[in-house]
């Protein structure tokens, strides 16, 4: 079985040398993401949460590794497909306790008040990101129903 430091390896690799917005390693954001949950399996996905979605490692190479079924099964569902709207990709996260964690912890770092921008040539594109962290939040904490969440979202994405 592959190990938490398995997983801090994979990241470090696909994500050497990328910056985020801000100029910092992106590295650092998955594994803010991983100190943010509990758990060897939960930290192991939230880790490696980007790796599938933004560099050219698979599902298949995770496995490959030895990553457990519930370890990939989570990482499916972290990993925001292109043909897959955010709200139902949300939505599948929370069907999972662990993708869940992750994507709670995800979006806390994203809506940091360190880490988010405003900037004035993309308020409105930056707005929506933000009010989509929010509404997000809420339905994974249950404060808000899923009827309420799409609607919201659909409100957002229109706006």
């Amino acid at each position: 079985m592959a190990t938490i430091e398995k997983a801090i390896e994979i990241a470090a690799r696909a994500h050497a040398g990328v910056k985020d917005k801000h100029g910092n390693p992106y590295l650092l954001h998955p594994l803010r993401v991983m100190m943010g949950v509990t758990g060897e399996r939960t930290q192991m996905v939230a880790v490696l949460h980007d790796v599938v979605e933004d560099t050219a490692i698979s599902l298949a190479d995770i496995a490959a590794a030895g990553f457990d079924t519930q370890v990939v099964d989570a990482l499916t569902l972290v990993t925001h497909g292109s043909n897959q709207s955010y709200a139902d990709y949300v939505i599948g996260c929370k069907q999972n306790e662990i993708a869940r964690q992750v994507k709670m912890s995800d979006l806390r770092d994203n809506a940091s008040l360190a880490r988010l921008l405003l900037r004035p040539s993309r308020l409105e594109a930056d707005g929506s990101r933000i009010q989509r962290y929010l509404l997000s939040y809420q339905f994974l904490t249950d404060t808000i129903t899923e009827d309420a969440y799409r609607k919201a979202m659909e409100q957002v994405a229109s706006a």
